[in-house]
């Protein structure tokens, strides 16, 4: 009898090998047949797979391909991965490939992985949330191809000032620019984040107004994040306020405030 084993979709994170879960390095060690998307995927990444896996770069394959090539591993009782970017959870189509599992009788099992929008934080060693100025992030993509609710529009977004990180819509940049600035004034501070955690990352940093021509000279089209929000500029301004949380007069459940 065939042992099965569920396909695991993994999200590998934005590039760096290391900022992978534990989790996923281990499945991507045991696997027999990885699926990545190699538009995207980091080579390095793939390193942690077992030298005899088979590899198949699905970049040029259609879903019926893919999903086929994942059952097929599946019902020859290969362990079989199928490898995103960034985490799953966000603009991945993971969907679009579960139900057709779904539909096949084919279980599997999602495992997490770093989206951009932290990596790129964490690069600028910036918080996206501070108390008095942001304590929301928002993450969103504007419309191009792919169509975008017009409730989700980024001038309504936009309406909220709050951390706004948007993904795949670097080339639609001055329109971007163009729809915030009917709400976020002109000096917001935004940072263009290029393939971050990549060899080659690369942080543009302006601010609405001046940041679509910066990314024009610096000659970027794809694979950045834009990362929009008032919070941006604390390091240079100062903190407006502190978070509470380790004020010496505030109590919790761990700790009495000072009474004096």
């Amino acid at each position: 009898m065939i042992e099965s084993h569920p396909v695991v979709f993994l999200g590998a994170g934005p590039g760096d090998p290391e900022l992978i879960t534990v989790k996923g390095q281990q499945a991507l060690g045991r696997a027999d047949l990885v699926l990545y998307a190699g538009s995207l995927v980091s080579p390095a990444v793939l390193g942690w797979t077992h030298p005899a896996a088979e590899l198949v770069d699905t970049a040029p394959l259609n879903l019926e391909e893919i999903t086929t090539r994942l059952a097929a591993g599946y019902r020859a009782g290969k362990r079989v991965v199928r490898v995103h970017s960034g985490d799953v959870s966000l603009f991945s189509a993971m969907q679009e490939q579960l139900e057709v599992l779904d539909r096949e009788g084919v279980p599997y099992r999602v495992i997490p992985g770093v989206t951009a929008a932290a990596a790129a934080a964490a690069a600028l060693a910036q918080e996206l949330t501070l108390p008095e100025v942001t304590q929301t992030v928002i993450l969103t993509r504007a419309a191009g191809r792919t169509p975008v609710p017009e409730r989700e529009s980024l001038d309504r977004l936009a309406a909220h000032r709050a951390s706004l990180v948007i993904y795949l819509s670097i080339s639609l940049l001055e329109q971007v620019t163009a729809h915030l600035l009917t709400a976020y004034p002109p000096e917001t501070p935004v940072v263009v984040a290029y393939r971050v955690s990549w060899p080659d990352e690369r942080f543009i940093v302006g601010t609405l107004a001046t940041i679509a021509g910066l990314v024009a000279e610096a000659g970027v089209t794809r694979q950045a994040l834009i990362m929009v929000s008032p919070a941006l500029g604390a390091r240079h301004r100062g903190l407006e306020a502190r978070s509470r949380l380790y004020d010496a007069g505030f109590s919790h459940g761990c700790r009495s405030g000072d009474t004096d």
